[in-house]
Order: structure tokens, then sequence, then C-alpha cells
């Protein structure tokens, strides 16, 4: 049995994510109405960060739904220093990666169902499909 705490558990998921991507530099996981869960961070406040990402995979479920084209998987802004990507975790969580503008986004793209779904089962979630 692991000596790790839940919540370290998830924060090593989130560090393993940023040593295989190149360009992430900061993860929180939340769930779907804002509440901080895990976060892997240095700069930005996490809790501000859960909650604002929360809105952003709302926002983007909403639009997903009305123009008809399926269930969302990730919500991508692009800045003028980096990226926002929002991934939902079922229905229930989500995790946002802040990446700065060397982001490998299709080494996110690569490796994000793979985290999804670890973190999905560490959370005792159903994963999405």
């Amino acid at each position: 049995m692991s000596s790790q705490t839940p919540t370290a558990v998830l924060v090593d998921e989130l560090k393993s994510l940023r040593d295989r991507v190149m360009g992430i530099s900061e993860s929180v996981i939340s769930t779907t109405d804002g509440l901080l869960v895990a976060a892997d961070t240095a700069a930005v406040h996490p809790e501000s960060a859960a909650a604002l990402s929360a809105a952003m995979l709302g926002l983007g479920r909403r639009t997903a739904a009305e123009v008809g084209v399926g269930g969302l998987r990730d919500v991508v802004t692009r800045c003028n220093s980096g990226y926002v990507v929002v991934l939902a975790i079922g229905e229930q969580a989500l995790l946002m990666i802040l990446g700065d503008e060397g982001l490998d986004v299709a080494g996110l793209h690569r490796e994000s169902p793979a985290t999804v779904r670890r973190l999905s089962e560490l959370l005792g979630m159903v994963p999405a499909v």
C-alpha cells in the first residue's frame, strides 16, 4: 500500500505529464464547479485557475452541444506567451494545463488521453468515452 496521500499521487501524475510533454509549466485538477483538487503550480494561484478553468470547460461544453459537434474533449486557448488547455476528466473533473510558447501541442494531444484515464481512475471516476 502506498504511503502517499491521494493528493500527492495526483500531483505525481501531473509532474509525470510535465516531464513527458515539452513546454508544460503548470497544471491544476479541479471539479467542474471550480473547486481545487490538486495542483502542480509555482506562479499561478491554483484556486483561481481551478475556478476559471471550470468556466472555460462549461462554455466549451455548451458551445459543442449547441453546434452539434459531439462531446467536448478539450479547450485550447493560444495566447501571446503560451497556451491554456482544459481537458475534461469525465463529467465531474477537469485538468487545466499551462504551457509556454514552445508547448508541444501534438505531444500533449498524444499523451493526454492516457493521463486523463489515469486521473479518472485515481479520482474514482468512470472515464469519459
